[in-house]
């Protein structure tokens, strides 16, 4: 045999020495209903059952079955934000803490409770020998209760988060309070606390979003408990985030927490509708692609936002395309309105000049993937921050929407338009993004395998799981370190006198 042929199948050997003798028996739980958040979760799963993995989906958006996926529909009992929430609605409850997080805390508890009650998911449970999982992929949203089924079947769990982690919640997901001298707040409007008044207001605000958090899940056990209540919460194994240090300032991880922003990229499988490519193709000086996304009906605006956004675009020598529910009043001559766009395939089609968005973290990484600049309007959650990181990026431009006007509507278009600064800055941001070791469903598969490899990876998770609260905010330490002060200075004072 000859050296050559030692070195290939050592190296065969290698490569293959960590891949699973037999397919994965996997149960993934889709409790959220946003499509953005599916989106991400079945990028994950499809990531494992195309490297043969076997998975069972409780979703309340379905895909279709196909080889070694098995869905369960939960649509019926949970109803699906596919598209269309009041912006009303939306202004007065998620951009304000106050009102989020108990809401959002109480809804997870009510999904909890009405997949538990599945009679599907009931007879897994009653019969977990006979369906034999290997581990669980979950989203976790605001509530704990989501790890009820890993306790049950006592099984790894691995978490899900189609968003940067959620600061209130960090903690009990990978052992870490985010500082807030460094790390801004999810649903603050900046991308880091640069000044001490950010700073200030910033670990202000995780404070006192951290007590409501905690508060509101105590006052839920009490009042309402569930049979979730009466089991501890497992940690994960795996964290995967859709989060990439191009889009998220850099911060300091565990090894559990695995960034694969972007993971639902793949290439055009569509066509653009010949009527919106004709469109774009004759637009002499490029077209602008307006959209809010999947959960806000933009049509539900207020007029004064509505008319700043159409007055302000009106007087742009490029064509919109513009995501619009409904028929559009006063519609200007340059606009194309449609319910849906092919988005991906259109902000990587060459005439597309600029996106505006709202800042939703799925479009800002086909944005940054197709190096389009942006002209961000974010409406809640973590969607400011999105867009700020993007502005310290130089390939975007924010504007409140709240005091949106068509002037600056108007001047931030023509700015990132005629500005090549921003189109050269997207495309650095896009080169970065895409240099990568593996790919991130290369990353999803990896790890998923190393989880069930390792008998739950241990070894991985934070040993701050095993402090109480007051031991890892050091509070036993300094009041040891004060009462010794103390005792040295009395002791002192004492042979003075």
């Amino acid at each position: 045999m000859s050296v050559c042929t030692m070195l290939f199948i050592t190296t065969i050997t290698v490569s293959w020495s960590n891949t699973p003798i037999t397919a994965m028996n996997i149960l993934a739980i889709e409790p959220v209903t946003g499509r953005s958040h599916w989106n991400f979760m079945s990028a994950l799963l499809r990531a494992l059952t195309d490297n043969g993995h076997r998975i069972t989906a409780f979703t309340p958006l379905p895909d279709g079955e196909r080889i070694n996926y098995t869905e369960i529909d939960i649509s019926n009992e949970i109803s699906a934000m596919d598209v269309g929430i009041d912006s009303h609605f939306v202004m007065e409850s998620f951009r304000k803490s106050t009102v989020m997080i108990p809401l959002v805390m109480n809804w997870t508890r009510c999904i909890c409770s009405i997949i538990y009650e599945h009679p599907k998911m009931k007879n897994i449970i009653l019969n977990y020998k006979q369906f034999d999982y290997d581990l669980i992929i979950v989203e976790r949203a605001a509530s704990e209760c989501v790890t009820y089924i890993a306790a049950k079947l006592d099984i790894p769990i691995i978490f899900s988060s189609p968003s940067p982690l959620k600061t209130t919640i960090e903690y009990s997901i990978i052992g870490n309070s985010p500082n807030p001298a460094s790390v801004s707040h999810i649903m603050a409007y900046h991308s880091v606390p640069r000044t001490f008044f950010q700073r200030l207001t910033n670990s202000l605000f995780y404070a006192y979003s951290s007590f409501l958090s905690i508060r509101k899940e105590s006052e839920m056990k009490i009042n309402n408990p569930g049979e979730y209540d009466l089991m501890e919460p497992v940690k994960p194994s795996i964290v995967f985030l859709n989060t990439h240090y191009i889009t998220e300032a850099p911060r300091p991880f565990p090894p559990n927490v695995i960034q694969v922003g972007g993971i639902h990229l793949q290439s055009p499988k569509k066509d653009i509708p010949t009527d919106i490519l004709e469109y774009i193709d004759n637009s002499p000086h490029g077209v602008i692609y307006f959209t809010f996304g999947s959960i806000v009906e933009m049509s539900t605006l207020p007029d004064h936002i509505q008319n700043a956004c159409k007055d302000g675009l009106s007087k742009v020598p490029q064509r919109i395309l513009w995501k619009y529910e409904g028929e559009m009043k006063n519609k200007p001559i340059n606009v194309m309105t449609r319910k849906w766009f092919p988005q991906r395939e259109i902000l990587l089609h060459p005439k597309v000049k600029l996106f505006i968005s709202h800042g939703g973290i799925s479009g800002v990484y086909e944005a940054i993937d197709a190096s389009v600049p942006v002209l961000g309007l974010p409406v809640f959650y973590d969607q400011p921050r999105n867009i700020e990181n993007l502005v310290d990026a130089g390939m975007a431009i924010s504007i409140d929407l709240l005091s949106v006007t068509k002037e600056n509507i108007f001047n931030a278009v023509n700015e990132l338009i005629n500005n090549k600064k921003y189109r050269k800055n997207a495309n650095i941001v896009s080169n970065r993004f895409q240099d990568r070791p593996m790919t991130p469903a290369r990353s999803v598969v990896y790890w998923t395998e190393y989880v069930c490899r390792h008998k739950s990876a241990v070894h991985l998770k934070s040993y701050a799981f095993n402090l109480t609260w007051y031991q890892y905010y050091l509070l036993d330490v300094i009041a040891v370190i004060l009462l010794l002060i103390i005792f040295t200075v009395y002791i002192t004072y004492k042979k003075l006198m």
